[in-house]
């Protein structure tokens, strides 16, 4: 209970981290002088921070998008559009670096998520766009897990990170009601970005419209344009009927995947 309640601020079983601590994890921790052996094998690649740090422009931002789903179009438009925010430099770069370990029970597995992945980079093949995999598992510890995603971005050699809105939430298993708000994990972002030596690009509230696609939330307003949406509960519906779905919401290279090999 107190390891629960200082990871995730709860101790109900409705919340996925807690759910795991009580039932996958055993009585005892271990402690003490780590002794690396050899690198583990995993099915993708995964560069320890030294690697890829040198690897990355030195005289330039990177700006490091996290996640943990497969990447769909909004995702695109949210960390390419983070080039141009206000604290980003000109000509800077962003690191697309997944975490491809387990998640929440429901959400696609990591294998897959890999390789829609890398379907999706070769699509794109933008120099503006770097690729990397973290064998990471996510705790949906809400903003606490969302600095500990900063630290090792920064390790990794970034020097901003992108904060999604309700960034590593769950919702109960029994009520679906969200265990943290919307912007608690930007706020704690930038309430220590200086002390981590990072940066802080919030996400930008985008979605898609009829009359001029991707536009923010801000434009679709004072314009008065017309919202298309798409739920993820019809996109896994439409994923597993088989009925098509639109581009504007995902890649299709994305979609072949998923449906080749998600059940």
């Amino acid at each position: 209970i107190p390891l629960t309640s200082s990871a995730y601020g709860f101790t109900t079983l409705e919340h996925p981290g807690c759910r795991m601590v009580a039932m996958e994890r055993k009585r005892r921790y271990l402690g003490g002088k780590i002794t690396g052996l050899d690198r583990p094998t995993r099915v993708y690649p995964h560069k320890p921070p030294a690697e890829l740090r040198a690897e990355l422009p030195s005289t330039k931002d990177v700006v490091a998008f996290q996640c943990r789903n497969p990447i769909h179009r909004a995702h695109f438009e949210l960390f390419i559009r983070s080039l141009d925010a206000p604290n980003v430099e000109k000509g800077s770069v962003v690191l697309v670096h997944p975490t491809c370990g387990p998640t929440q029970e429901d959400d696609i597995d990591g294998v897959t998520r890999f390789k829609t992945y890398e379907v999706l980079k070769a699509e794109l093949n933008d120099p503006r766009v770097v690729w990397a995999y973290l064998p990471y598992s996510m705790h949906m510890a809400g903003p606490r897990e969302a600095i500990q995603h900063m630290i090792i971005r920064k390790n990794y050699g970034c020097t901003h990170f992108i904060v999604g809105r309700d960034m590593a939430g769950c919702k109960s298993s029994l009520t679906s009601d969200d265990f943290y708000g919307t912007y608690d994990a930007q706020d704690m972002a930038k309430k220590h970005a200086e002390e981590l030596g990072m940066q802080v690009v919030p996400s930008l509230d985008i979605f898609y419209t009829k009359e001029k696609g991707y536009v923010t939330a801000d434009q679709a307003k004072s314009e008065n344009l017309t919202p298309v949406k798409l739920s993820g509960t019809e996109f896994r519906r439409k994923l597993r009927a088989g009925e098509e779905i639109p581009e504007w919401f995902a890649f299709k290279t994305v979609v072949e995947v998923l449906r080749a090999n998600w059940k």
